[in-house]
């Protein structure tokens, strides 16, 4: 018999070996004996009181075993001579349009025009200590996309784009944590991450796939409405059938190459602002309740999720990084771009988080309308080489104590930070355009009015947040086509399909059975 029960259980309850059992069988009017297993579905933390609970929503299994295998299947086949689909960047929606051409009995061929998880560190070292980006392996470019190096958060609101757990699922079958498939707010970590990645690599060379590194895309040729040819840096031309185009929301080549082709693209609205750092202890004490003591070992660091209204445009956080650093995310030389990642254990002294306020294409770009479908990337880029020279004209990135932003007053003095480059000092509340400026200082005020304590000299804020999500959105048909060019599919989050790895995951399997449909 297996009887399925939403459980709470105390922080003491939680610390027992048999926390869990018993609260179970409690609750089910049977003893502990009678329960041959239990198998935990979700679980959540409560920490709105101080007195913390944890949620569950379990299976209790009586008198029978728990299985030991997933009810997931990957069917993959040997793929070496059958039709090529050719696919363009290997960041989550490139990966699992791979993995699911193979499922289906295609043959993948993958184009990535950054290096392998490996050589890609030599990359993002240069950019900490050196700061030299190479403009085609970075944080954002390279295998596994931003994702690799970048947090490996997979929390998703996308519920009704795809089947969430088959992608759980798959990761957990190429090496991640079976946990993400239990925490409401699953997370892999940067420090394994890239182990998973590469092992989706090897999975579609094992089937006969290919990935090509170091191969960028520079031209394509049209005929006749259709892409029949792939121009490659090297020289190299390739013949192709079908296109997927998941080259991610910072590949500003490719969005030139197709603008310069008049092949239809749109300006698409979206968020940039700051990042913001605290200490993790004051996240936790305001979280937890536990202000000037430690956490209890059993909670792990604290996130938190803000969102505000500010004169109709809404301030929220971004990509929350408990425990984390924050990095340089510039794909060229000349810009400075700050991001958020966590390792695994989420076990550094800093608590980090982007603060954004939404940019509307149609109302806010007025004086970027020379630009067209691309007037949101160039208001981008000016922000971030604004960023570059107030940092330094480094990878050094220009910060404010954040109540000194608030309050419109230069910061003699930083506090410590996670972002290995340096900051320097500079008057963010002055630099920033004031649809963004204005809106954050409002914004972090109304934050500390939610979470006393947030609001502090203690935090730096660090500029600037801009990669939030493409700044340009590459249509497509209800057939997923681009409805100009019948062989070329949008894909992920340089479309303007996907927010997150997760969301571009599912988006690159869509891409892939519907390139596959019409051969």
């Amino acid at each position: 018999m297996i009887k399925a029960l939403q459980l709470r259980i105390n922080l003491h309850q939680e610390g027992q070996p048999n926390g869990l059992l018993n609260k179970a069988a409690y609750d089910l009017g049977m003893q502990p004996s009678d329960i041959s297993g239990i198998k935990i579905l979700r679980k959540s933390i409560d920490a709105r009181k101080r007195n913390i609970m944890f949620n569950y929503k379990v299976e209790v299994y009586i008198n029978e075993p728990v299985p030991e295998t997933s009810d997931y299947h990957f069917d993959y086949k040997d793929v070496s001579n059958a039709k090529p689909i050719h696919i363009i960047g290997f960041g989550p929606a490139g990966m699992y349009a791979a993995l699911r051409c193979i499922e289906l009995g295609y043959k993948p061929v993958v184009l990535e025009r950054g290096k392998n998880v490996q050589n890609r560190r030599r990359d993002l070292k240069a950019i900490n200590q050196d700061h030299f980006v190479n403009e085609d392996s970075n944080y954002c470019f390279g295998e596994g996309g931003a994702g690799t190096y970048s947090d490996g958060k997979l929390y998703t609101r996308s519920l009704k784009r795809g089947d969430v757990r088959r992608i759980f699922e798959n990761l957990v079958f190429h090496g991640a944590t079976d946990q993400i498939l239990v925490d409401a707010h699953p997370h892999i970590g940067t420090n394994k991450l890239p182990k998973v990645v590469q092992n989706i690599r090897e999975t579609i060379l094992k089937y006969g796939g290919e990935v090509h590194f170091e191969t960028r895309v520079t031209d394509f040729t049209i005929k006749s409405n259709k892409i029949v040819a792939i121009q490659l840096q090297n020289g190299n031309e390739l013949n192709v059938e079908k296109v997927i185009l998941a080259t991610g929301h910072s590949a500003r080549d490719i969005f030139y190459l197709l603008n310069d082709k008049n092949i239809a693209l749109k300006a698409k609205s979206f968020a940039m602002g700051v990042r913001v750092e605290h200490p993790q202890e004051i996240i936790d004490g305001i979280q937890y309740h536990c202000s000037g003591e430690p956490r209890n070992e059993l909670l792990p660091p604290a996130a938190y999720s803000l969102v505000e209204q500010v004169n109709n445009r809404g301030v929220y956080s971004f990509c929350m990084c408990p425990g984390g650093f924050i990095v340089p995310a510039a794909t060229a030389n000349g810009e400075v771009v700050v991001n958020g990642m966590s390792p695994s254990k989420r076990n550094n002294k800093f608590a980090n988080s982007g603060i954004v306020t939404e940019i509307n294409v149609d109302k806010d770009l007025y004086k970027y309308e020379q630009f067209g479908a691309l007037k949101a990337l160039e208001y981008q880029k000016n922000l971030e080489r604004l960023a570059f020279t107030s940092g330094g004209r480094t990878q050094s990135a220009p910060a404010q104590r954040l109540t000194d932003f608030v309050e419109g007053k230069l910061s003699l003095s930083l506090n410590e930070t996670s972002y290995q480059p340096g900051l320097k000092s500079a008057p963010l509340h002055s630099l920033l355009p004031k649809i963004i400026g204005g809106s954050l200082r409002k914004g972090f005020k109304a934050f500390g009015d939610k979470m006393n304590g947030y609001y502090t000299e203690e935090a730096n804020i660090i500029g600037v947040e801009s990669r939030t999500s493409s700044p340009v959105n590459i249509p497509r048909t209800d057939t997923l086509e681009h409805p100009e060019i019948t062989n070329l599919y949008p894909c992920g989050e340089g479309g303007g399909y996907a927010g997150g790895i997760v969301s571009a995951a599912m988006d690159g399997e869509r891409c892939a059975e519907a390139a596959t449909s019409s051969i």
